[in-house]
């Protein structure tokens, strides 16, 4: 019995020692970037102020027993009148090694995670627009807590509508 208590207080002390989060490798897993209206939109683009819509997820999926895999997916459309003047889309991923309890594995994903690589998958939208012979587009910081407390709330809506479908 000893031994048991021993050999978890090990256990425990290792895990205590290992470092909360560790980031293993960043990636891109897609980037497409399109002018389907190329060359005729840039010149209506002198004439007419673009309309620019940006939606930003965040994924997580489990690797092994602590790693993950975290991916930021952006997509930037932008449109002058009707006319879409390009599409971009990124999926940027990193693999992160997480030691921390159970109840903060989750914001750890869908918070720390994304909040890392956002930075990066900033600079890559920028570039690759710039690229595009547009000017460069640099997205405003995302609020990742706002985005989890959001899907949080819209769970806890669909739990509460399906249990009233149900009575």
């Amino acid at each position: 019995m000893a031994d048991q208590n021993e050999t978890e207080n090990n256990e425990a002390a290792e895990q205590q020692q290992l470092p909360p989060l560790t980031i293993h490798g960043q990636y891109i897993k897609d980037l497409s970037f399109e002018v389907p209206n190329a060359p005729s939109i840039y010149g209506k683009m002198l004439q007419d102020q673009p309309d620019v819509s940006v939606n930003v997820d965040v994924d997580a999926a489990k690797l092994t027993e602590n790693q993950f895999e975290v991916t930021v997916k952006i997509r930037a459309d932008c449109k002058v009148k009707e006319d879409v003047a390009f599409i971009c889309e990124l999926a940027y991923g990193g693999i992160f090694e997480i030691n921390v309890p159970q109840e903060h594995l989750e914001p750890m994903l869908l918070i720390e995670c994304p909040r890392l690589l956002f930075p990066f998958a900033r600079h890559i939208i920028a570039n690759t627009t710039r690229d595009g012979s547009f000017p460069p587009m640099m997205l405003n910081p995302v609020d990742f807590a706002a985005m989890y407390r959001d899907r949080l709330e819209a769970l806890a809506a669909q739990k509460q509508a399906e249990g009233e479908t149900k009575n």
